[in-house]
């Protein structure tokens, strides 16, 4: 039994996502969602991968820092980059009924996922049972970029919830927050387990070199169906459902105005049609 919350250890939960390659030109697929056939790890979950990493290595407490990802069979790529910047260990939750899940099947789903991440310590140890918990997302997913998860997962989970970290610290059975609103920064105190989501300002994602990505090899990664977790189809059955999806029509032609003197008089009149003035 630890001595004392310092010496407590720490199990952090990152979630990581399976997103389109932003490079690539996004396209529909039949059932009206986007093609995921091709991807890449959300660049917004490196944010809180790379905050959990500095915790590790700003403590000597025993801290074991976990990748979870939902999504289909190619979402496992997401996990394996993970675990190449430097995770522990990986969980991957992967079930057709969550094909399109919307914001509300998706926290459902992460809640059993996390519950179960967590209960999956050392079977020769108590450590994890008596460890400090905390759950990091990224501010949003790079495909979705609704930012609902982190709250209605902490809803869900019945756990404290901070939103917008810029800078983390974990002290004893608490963790130290500064976050940025709409008008100013502050700094906050939430007692664990919690849930958190890390802006893109935390900090600066280190990449994976060639003995990282040679040692991520050797580390676990588990594969779990909703039945794993003790759900069905209908415990994860979305709410809202997508009716029509169209490509974007392709960007018109713009005005181009020629300097004969009268150029400033036409880009005023031009802002003021379009109501940008």
């Amino acid at each position: 039994m630890p001595e004392s919350a310092a010496a407590t250890p720490l199990h952090i939960i990152v979630l990581v996502k399976w997103v389109p390659d932003y490079q690539l030109e996004r396209r529909i697929a039949e059932d009206q969602r986007i093609d995921r056939s091709g991807g890449v790890l959300s660049e917004l979950d490196e944010y809180p991968l790379e905050a959990a990493l500095q915790i590790r290595e700003a403590t000597e407490r025993p801290v074991r820092v976990t990748a979870l990802t939902v999504g289909p069979a190619g979402a496992s790529a997401a996990a394996k980059k993970a675990l190449q910047i430097g995770a522990d260990d990986a969980f991957h939750l992967n079930d057709d009924a969550l094909a399109g899940a919307d914001v509300a099947a998706t926290s459902t789903a992460l809640r059993a996922a996390v519950e179960q991440a967590f209960a999956s310590g050392d079977e020769d140890t108590e450590a994890d049972a008596e460890a400090a918990r905390l759950v990091l997302t990224g501010m949003a997913s790079d495909d979705g970029e609704t930012s609902a998860v982190p709250a209605q997962l902490a809803e869900r989970l019945g756990v404290s919830l901070v939103t917008q970290a810029t800078g983390i610290s974990v002290e004893g059975e608490a963790v130290v927050v500064d976050r940025i609103s709409a008008s100013e920064q502050q700094k906050v105190r939430a007692g664990l387990p919690a849930v958190l989501s890390v802006t893109d300002q935390a900090n600066d994602p280190r990449y994976p070199n060639f003995k990282a990505i040679m040692a991520a090899k050797k580390k676990p990664t588990t594969t779990w169906a909703l039945a794993d977790l003790g759900l069905s189809a209908a415990d994860v059955a979305s709410k809202t459902q997508v009716a029509t999806a169209d490509p974007r029509p392709p960007r018109e032609a713009g005005e181009i105005i020629t300097d004969d003197g009268e150029a400033g008089k036409k880009i005023v009149e031009f802002l003021a049609k379009e109501r940008v003035l």
